[in-house]
């Protein structure tokens, strides 16, 4: 399970840490994709067989399908942290998310999302200060 926020650095050769409480949950390799966010999102590769799965039983046929497997597809990598936790994020996935310096590790559970800092403080902001989110949720049966 990942929880948590932590700030990072993407240093000068495009690595990133994956925080220490993440690892073990990453050491047997991870994917890391464009999410419908524009951050990055991080599998561990059990749980990207289990998305990847979902959306490969999609309709090819279907024009919304074939654009959802492209954006996830076609930008994944598979990665292996080396032993200090660290990966390269492939230049064309840090220019989708915007990612430069310091970025925001967020732990989703079962998945992590790494974003740029102003992104990541709007969505906060719109999660954190719409009054009308908690009956969005509500229909949502949380």
């Amino acid at each position: 399970m990942f929880l948590g926020e932590y700030i990072h650095t993407i240093d000068d050769k495009g690595r990133l840490v994956v925080p220490a409480k993440f690892r073990n949950a990453l050491a047997g390799g991870m994917v890391v994709t464009k999410g419908v966010d524009r951050c990055l999102v991080i599998y561990p590769m059990d749980e990207w067989q289990a998305y990847r799965e979902r959306i490969s039983s999609l309709p090819t046929m279907d024009r919304h399908a074939r654009d959802l497997r492209r954006l996830i597809f076609a930008g994944a990598v598979d990665i292996t942290p080396d032993a200090q936790g660290r990966f390269v994020v492939p230049p064309t996935l840090r220019e989708y998310a915007g990612l430069d310096g310091q970025v925001v590790i967020a732990g989703c559970d079962t998945y992590i999302e790494v974003w740029n800092p102003e992104e990541w403080a709007k969505v906060q902001a719109r999660v954190t200060q719409n009054e009308e989110n908690a009956e969005r949720w509500a229909t949502l049966g949380v």
